[in-house]
């Protein structure tokens, strides 16, 4: 199977305060250590980093020296994530098979995350990366809890997540504009696409907030 890796990098920070995605950690921008995985990974064939527009220099002076021949495709993102992710998708091969969604705030992934997923995927419409709830979860709504959801049924779902890419192309032509999407998980189970998960791991996290930033740090010391 073709695999094309699609990096959306493309946010504005706002909740970290500044993109992330472009500042310093531990000498490299945050998403050169997302990205590497998949540059050193043989069964990824192509990457599309999808970034801001402004940003384009930094990111060819920063994958100049670790390219490794694999082809990669920078295009400008759009102006949700989920728009973002959709250019990928589009920029990709099309003779790909699958289409492999990362995040670049996620700078633990490990070859063996990855492996898994796409295996994986080999039998079903998609896989998304996931580790299960070790808390008990409240639904709530006005701060008052609903209900106790069982944490056996909950999983915290992570990235990469792994579609075939001809099904999601067509479950991003059956959405609302309007629709807000937090991943594309979720588009394809609204087209009845059967999603599997995959044990993830805890290391593999995402970097949202300044805590989450001195976590990383702290890892890579």
């Amino acid at each position: 199977m073709k695999v094309s890796a699609i990096i959306p990098a493309a946010g504005l920070g706002n909740r970290f305060g500044e993109a992330k995605q472009f500042k310093l950690l531990a000498g490299h921008a945050l998403f050169v250590h997302s990205i590497k995985i998949f540059l050193n990974f043989s069964k990824i064939d192509e990457i599309v980093l999808v970034a801001p527009k402004d940003k384009k220099n930094i990111i060819y002076d920063e994958l100049a020296p670790i390219s490794k021949n694999k082809n990669i495709v920078v295009i400008n993102g759009g102006m949700r994530r989920q728009d973002s992710v959709k250019k990928g998708v589009l920029a990709s091969d099309s003779n790909s098979d699958l289409i492999c969604i990362h995040d670049a705030a996620r700078p633990f992934v490990t070859k063996s995350i990855i492996k898994r997923a796409i295996v994986a995927a080999g039998t079903t419409d998609g896989v998304v990366v996931a580790i299960p709830s070790v808390d008990t979860v409240k639904y709530s709504e006005n701060g008052v809890i609903e209900k106790t959801i069982h944490r056996n049924h909950v999983w915290l779902a992570q990235t990469p997540q792994i579609f075939w890419r001809e099904k999601l192309l067509k479950a991003y032509d059956s959405v609302d504009e309007s629709d807000l999407i937090t991943d594309e998980s979720v588009l394809m189970e609204k087209m009845g696409y059967k999603i599997s998960l995959v044990m993830g791991d805890v290391a593999n996290f995402k970097i949202t907030t300044l805590e989450d930033w001195k976590r990383a740090e702290s890892c890579l010391q």
